[in-house]
């Protein structure tokens, strides 16, 4: 009865070593110094369908905004997880904390700061006008009245649009998901013009076969910036971005960045 009551004892002294053995293998991940070494993740919100900026190719998401996150998200330590949703889902999906920030060519203005905050501005753009190639009636912004208008909802070229019908009632206005779209409209005469960021005008006229479009007038609401944009109140992120934007201009992977998407 001895011996079986020690062989209990050592059995039951086993079992505990050994559990103590795969309770601290099991912690392991939860050490300061391990937690030291994951990798965080950023996952970031746009709407890849404003080439040269965002878009979409063979699965991938490409363009200026898309190597300037990436590019961030190495220089301050982070993964970088990118989503496609629609351009008016980005304001809701970063007040809910569905996203850590958004890059997708949103221009800084009033309004949006109501709702979020915004890095310090990347990139200057400003807006052109687009017409059929064979369009003589319109020659610049005075031009727009009564006409039927097309742009990106949500963007800067779209409040031109409501501003021209907020002047001339008869002005006609199309808002697109996809800028892409109202320029097909466009080529098609569904539309008499559209109101677009001018890069992202001019990369549509470069990459298009046979596009018979052109753009006419002066450039005009030169002063738009983009940023990126955070929830509002997440200075943290706002931080994190900032530094990496700053670094980037420092070590000189902005310019190349800017080099090969824009200044072609």
């Amino acid at each position: 009865m001895k011996k079986l009551s020690k062989l209990l004892v050592a059995s039951v002294l086993l079992l505990g070593m050994l559990v103590t053995v795969v309770g601290c293998g099991g912690e392991t991940a939860d050490t300061p110094d391990n937690q030291a070494n994951q990798v965080k993740t950023l996952v970031v919100g746009t709407n890849a369908s404003f080439a040269p900026f965002e878009f979409i190719e063979n699965n991938e998401k490409l363009g200026f905004d898309m190597d300037l996150i990436r590019a961030i998200g190495e220089v301050q330590g982070y993964e970088v997880e990118i989503q496609h949703m629609d351009f008016k889902a980005l304001i809701p999906a970063l007040q809910t904390s569905k996203i850590d920030c958004a890059i997708a060519g949103m221009s800084i203005t009033p309004e949006r700061l109501e709702s979020v905050d915004f890095s310090e501005a990347y990139f200057n753009s400003g807006l052109i006008i687009a017409v059929q190639e064979d369009n003589e009636d319109i020659a610049g912004l005075a031009d727009l009245k009564g006409k039927k208008l097309a742009a990106q909802i949500g963007t800067i070229g779209a409040g031109a649009c409501d501003d021209v019908k907020a002047e001339d009632s008869s002005t006609e206005v199309k808002f697109f998901d996809d800028v892409t779209v109202a320029f097909m409209e466009l080529e098609k005469g569904g539309v008499d013009a559209v109101i677009n960021d001018q890069a992202v005008t001019l990369n549509y006229l470069q990459t298009t076969d046979n596009s018979k479009v052109k753009t006419v007038g002066e450039v005009f609401q030169a002063d738009d910036e983009y940023g990126i944009a955070a929830k509002k109140g997440n200075t943290e992120m706002l931080t994190v971005i900032n530094e990496g934007l700053a670094k980037l201009q420092e070590n000189g992977e902005f310019q190349k960045i800017y080099d090969k998407w824009i200044a072609q």
